[in-house]
């Protein structure tokens, strides 16, 4: 019998930060200021902040689009983020909008060619980090048991050796306070990118101690009805089929969570799991359980599969294209020869083509070279970027519906209802303040956003006259 819960009725979200490449001559901080202007200068595809938000973000620093997302500059990156979406294909257009957005002003300001941007998270020079944060709704009354709360963290580290985009090289980075010995060094590739940056399992901040799952409990929504899950430990995927699979397989997990129904997996170490798994780049991916039993990862994989498969099947066309990729993924990670995975996972097909590379100018995987194509891999010109030559898009994601995803935002959430309020007052005048949750109207009238899924602005709540200095 399937559980009653576990519709699949989900608000699903990107934040990507961009990487940018600029020409000698050109001052970063500069042209990431003229990108930004360009994206809302006379309202071009949204409407700046007026006000100084939350997190000493000052005004005009960025500022929502009409397609329901958000565009700012954070700590020295450009940060996009997808508006409100019901389902993962959705998701996945709605991330690409961005690249297009960028891509876009770049040939607007006259850039083109000495100025890049890139989906990645590691900068080879610095080794600093950058990120790709996952958002899901949850219903405030999900089970969320010790059993179940583990599975999840089982899964979420697990499901790396799909969505893991590749790098070359490693981190140095120090442990938190207890663990003082420094992550082994290591030279060649890897299937994350920020699997060594990662140094917890559940912690509260994002910054300076990264963990699988972000505990902050911010719903952005009416907080008795709803979560937020925020994941901080994926990695920025270049292939529209890995982020694809990403949003759509965790997706189903938190459907099994909700509907009680994870299959019973724990990890002896969750963030060791999830290094040893990224610096083993063929099969078989082993890692230890609770009891310290060593476990194929595969098939500890299938088990979610299963599982989503009992209670889901059937349900809805994603969810069966979702569940169908998925088998096929593990299927063909299974074999030596990952061939006909090349252009959907990320991290398959870089290594495919950089090691061809490698072999054929006779270097090392540490040679500076190699970190060099590495970001070529990542560009999001299509001109340039070795990714997107290398992308199977199966037909998810045509272009006409790419670029009407940067204007027009996704059927069935609040981010219509936001998008269709932010039109009348550019076209009215008047002073505003947008944040995913309100809207504060010209007049000082405040419209609350609590409920996602309510498309129309009648249906939220309107608060009376508010002031802002």
């Amino acid at each position: 019998m399937k559980p009653r819960n576990g519709s699949g009725k989900r608000i699903i979200g990107l934040e990507t930060e961009y990487g940018c490449l600029v020409e000698r001559d050109l001052d970063l901080t500069q042209v990431l200021t003229e990108v930004r202007n360009w994206v809302f200068e006379g309202g071009r595809f949204g409407m700046v902040d007026l006000y100084e938000r939350e997190w000493d973000e000052p005004a005009g620093n960025g500022g929502f689009l009409f397609n329901g997302g958000r565009l700012y500059i954070d700590m020295g990156h450009i940060e996009y983020c997808t508006p409100e979406c019901l389902n993962a294909c959705d998701a996945v257009r709605y991330d690409r909008a961005g690249d297009r957005l960028l891509q876009e002003a770049v040939k607007g300001l006259g850039y083109e060619g000495r100025v890049c941007f890139i989906r990645n998270n590691v900068d080879h020079h610095t080794g600093a980090t950058f990120g790709c944060h996952e958002n899901f709704s949850l219903d405030r009354l999900a089970p969320f048991s010790e059993a179940n709360i583990l599975s999840l963290l089982a899964f979420l580290t697990l499901r790396v050796v799909y969505t893991g985009a590749g790098r070359v090289g490693s981190a140095g980075v120090r442990l938190p306070v207890g663990f003082p010995e420094q992550v082994a060094v290591f030279g060649g590739f890897q299937l994350s990118q920020r699997a060594d940056y990662v140094q917890n399992d559940f912690y509260e901040w994002v910054q300076h101690n990264r963990a699988i799952v972000n505990t902050r409990d911010e719903p952005l929504a009416d907080p008795l009805a709803y979560r937020r899950l925020h994941l901080l430990h994926g990695d920025t995927s270049v292939f529209p089929a890995t982020t694809f699979l990403k949003l759509g397989t965790t997706r189903l997990v938190l459907d099994l969570l909700e509907a009680d129904a994870l299959p019973p997996v724990v990890l002896q170490d969750a963030v060791s799991a999830l290094r040893e798994i990224s610096r083993t780049i063929d099969p078989p991916w082993r890692v230890r359980d609770h009891r310290g039993g060593e476990c194929d990862v595969l098939e500890l994989v299938h088990r979610y599969r299963q599982a989503a498969c009992r209670c889901f099947s059937g349900r809805d066309e994603e969810t069966d294209i979702i569940l169908a990729m998925w088998e096929e993924t593990l299927e063909a990670l299974s074999r030596p020869d990952f061939d006909s995975i090349s252009g959907r996972i990320d991290w398959v097909g870089k290594r495919e083509l950089l090691d061809a590379f490698r072999r054929e100018q006779g270097l090392d995987w540490s040679d500076p070279w190699m970190q060099a194509q590495d970001l070529e891999f990542h560009h999001i010109d299509p001109a340039r970027g070795l990714g997107c030559a290398l992308a199977d898009c199966d037909g998810y994601w045509a272009s006409g519906c790419v670029e009407s995803a940067m204007t027009e935002p996704p059927a069935g959430s609040r981010a219509s209802a936001r998008s269709r309020l932010m039109r009348e007052i550019a076209e009215s005048g008047g002073r505003y303040h947008f944040d995913w949750d309100k809207v504060c109207l010209p007049g000082g009238r405040t419209l609350c956003l609590r409920d996602p899924f309510a498309t129309s602005a009648g249906h939220h709540r309107t608060s009376g006259s508010t002031s802002r200095s």
